[in-house]
């Protein structure tokens, strides 16, 4: 439907969409056709509702207004060389500048292959850019890295000059049995600071790291291992995760067996002696292979010469699953991450330096990449690292390291802050949280109940949040908040970043003007940018440039409001067709959740012999609701008032828990399987943080109809 709203589409409508909202005056009161509310205030539940910044706020932001995102908004577009370039020249140390060409690039498919290289010729080391030339800044004594220990009461810290010669000495060992440039270099470490330490080292050395998540398979491991054929994996004997222990040296043994069935042989297996949860004469071992990490690192030298790499060289390996089971392993390089990712962080959290930041996500995923190590280091920012369960030893743990620690911006995911909520407001009103004044949420859309909850109850209805699209692919933000300029939209991610154009397009690929829900595509690169999959350019092709031609294509569904906001609606192929009405499983997950019984919710589509698929909920009440017809019929009744009728479950599955990976990541692969009754194709369960859940899941199917 047509808008009569200016619309966000190609760069000019954008602007002109952007130059209408930077006209409104700011504050509450100020826009008569538009309810609205300034941050400090209670937060209203009508879900158009904007919410404003306050005026403090907004002074001591970055870009504390509309006008000042437009502004360099229209430049990062119009001129996106001289934007980066100036940012990247201001902002960063290079050995050797980039030659005339800040960016070369092909998104279209007919006109030959893809390629995306930004400031290629310039040669620069992100390790140094991160460490050296912080610590030349004057942050040597700085803290860089806090580390809180799955058992409270044990933690540990890092200044940037100790982490420099931490980082130094694994370095120099690498070196020593024969990494060099290029190599590739398994890790498959828990967060402790040995991860980021082992990130850093390899990037100092130009050797291109691999983090696979901690909670992986051997099977996936040994996949990973095989297609990448590192020089050395690194690891830990065990870690402890809420009240578990977790081998992972027993799982890396494992897959080395399977990779070296497949005729690739791991010579060096470096493990850390995690003691807090694991002795080493607990570990198993193979002499010759194996070798303690506390035996040799701390031998080397506490400095290390840079290797100095090229813009365009390959900085890490980060494997995604894939349609086909194959795991697609993204490639990142170095100039355009470093300046892309360092950039995002600074303004769409507000950076400010006596900040203290903590992102809850693990280095194994691509957040942790980011906005972990690489993004916050660039900056010169000091970071949490957390090793357990976030709701161990009970729910308050993260009010307890907020203020332990006195974070100041607080990144996470809309499944934690949903499973906190279910657990109740009490855990986190026996904690100050004084010192936060910026939230992040990340990983999937965050449903507006959530966000609410989150804002008022977390954030004390006075901290923004910055609600970030973004993929492994993507490499930084893409659609994001800036906490002192936009007012916000609960459960929205508003307005592209620097250098962004995302447009919606309809099945033939054509751009839709104003209100409208389709497919998200971007137009035009950014230096962040994924540059192939390893060893499978055709594919890389295939799957995010062949579907629509020109574009970058993100796989997700996207809609516009008639304000020009953006709304995710999660992934194309989470698209049920009811009847012909395709339908988001993020929007009908968002309505059930909205019932302020529901807890959590997932939802799948199943076979219906009427409406060709159907819709199939799994459901997890709030604590000590208990499961009723009535309460069945209430969820429902829910669904079809936001939606409509044609979007009302078919069937409800009450679900103590649903099945999530170790990151928060529910795995709806798995729900498909029990919602169609193909219980013996539930495949790889290695990675369920609570399998127990599913256990009960599947008894409640084959005992009770949902």
């Amino acid at each position: 439907m047509a808008s009569s709203s200016p619309k966000i589409l190609t760069t000019t409508n954008h602007l002109r969409h952007v130059e209408s909202m930077a006209s409104l005056p700011s504050g509450a009161g100020k826009i008569s056709h538009l309810n609205a509310v300034i941050l400090g205030e209670a937060l209203a539940s009508e879900e158009n509702d904007f919410v404003f910044p306050s005026d403090e706020f907004s002074r001591q932001a970055l870009i504390p207004s509309p006008h000042k995102y437009l502004e360099m908004y229209k430049r990062s577009i119009e001129d996106p060389a001289g934007f980066w370039s100036g940012i990247a020249s201001s902002q960063f140390f290079w050995k050797q500048k980039w030659g005339d060409q800040v960016c070369s690039e092909n998104l279209d498919v007919r006109k030959g292959d893809i390629k995306i290289e930004w400031f290629k010729g310039g040669i620069t080391n992100i390790c140094y850019n991160c460490l050296d030339r912080n610590i030349d800044a004057g942050l040597a004594d700085k803290i860089a890295l806090y580390w809180e220990s799955n058992e409270p009461g044990f933690d540990a810290h890092l200044t940037y000059s100790q982490l420099l010669h931490r980082v130094c000495q694994l370095a120099n060992y690498l070196k020593s049995i024969g990494v060099r440039k290029g190599d590739a270099v398994i890790v498959y470490l828990p967060m402790l600071m040995e991860l980021p330490i082992t990130m850093l080292a390899c990037a100092r050395i130009g050797a291109v790291h691999s983090v696979v998540f901690a909670g992986f398979s051997s099977e996936s491991l040994a996949q990973r291992i095989v297609d990448c054929k590192p020089k050395v994996v690194i690891t830990c004997n065990a870690v402890r995760r809420g009240p578990k222990t977790i081998h992972l040296k027993d799982i890396v043994d494992a897959a080395l067996v399977e990779s070296a069935k497949n005729g690739i042989s791991i010579d060096v297996c470096l493990t850390y002696e995690n003691q807090s949860a694991l002795k080493r004469e607990s570990t198993k071992w193979q002499e010759g292979r194996d070798v303690w990490w506390e035996d040799v690192v701390p031998k080397y030298p506490t400095t290390c010469d840079v290797e100095w790499v090229d813009a365009e060289d390959p900085l890490f390996l980060l494997y995604t699953s894939g349609s086909t089971g194959k795991p697609k392993g993204v490639l990142h390089t170095t100039g355009g991450y470093m300046v892309y990712t360092a950039t995002t962080f600074k303004y769409a959290f507000d950076y400010k330096e006596s900040d203290a930041y903590w992102c809850t996500a693990d280095c194994g995923w691509i957040t942790g990449h980011s906005y972990v190590t690489y993004g916050p280091m660039l900056n010169g920012a000091t970071v949490v690292v957390y090793e357990g369960a976030p709701n161990y030893p009970d729910s308050g743990r993260c009010w307890d390291i907020v203020d332990k620690y006195k974070v100041t911006i607080f990144y996470t995911a809309p499944t934690l802050v949903r499973s906190l909520m279910r657990d109740g407001d009490e855990y986190v009103t026996r904690y100050s949280r004084k010192s936060l004044r910026v939230l992040g949420s990340v990983g999937e859309p965050i449903n507006p109940s959530a966000w609410r909850w989150f804002f008022n109850v977390v954030g004390g209805s006075r901290c923004p949040i910055s609600d970030t699209w973004w993929q492994t692919e993507t490499g930084g933000f893409m659609i994001t908040p800036l906490p002192g300029a936009w007012p916000q939209k609960p459960g929205s991610a508003t307005f592209p970043f620097f250098g962004v154009q995302p447009v919606i397009v309809d099945e033939k690929g054509t751009e839709i003007d104003g209100e409208c829900s389709g497919y998200l595509c971007v137009k035009g690169s950014w230096p962040g940018a994924f540059r192939t999959l390893y060893g499978d350019h055709e594919r890389y092709e295939t799957t995010y440039f062949r579907p629509f031609p020109g574009y970058y294509f993100t796989g997700d569904g996207c809609s516009r409001d008639k304000d020009g906001y953006h709304w995710l609606t999660g992934r194309v192929d989470d698209v049920i067709n009811v009847s012909g009405h395709r339908i988001g499983t993020a929007e009908v997950e968002s309505a059930l959740v909205s019932h302020p019984q529901c807890a959590e919710a997932a939802v799948v589509g199943v076979e219906h012999e009427v409406k060709g698929q159907g819709i199939y909920a799994f459901v997890t009440l709030v604590e000590g609701v208990p499961y009723s017809e009535e309460l069945r019929k209430s969820l429902i009744l829910t669904v079809r008032n936001q939606i409509g009728a044609f979007a009302a479950p078919d069937k409800i599955h009450w679900a103590p828990g649903l099945p999530k990976t170790r990151s928060g990541k529910i795995m709806r692969r798995i729900l498909r399987k029990i919602a169609s009754r193909q219980l013996d194709e539930l495949g790889d369960i290695s990675t369920l943080a609570e399998p127990g859940f599913l256990y009960v899941c599947l008894w409640r199917l084959l005992h009770f109809k949902p």
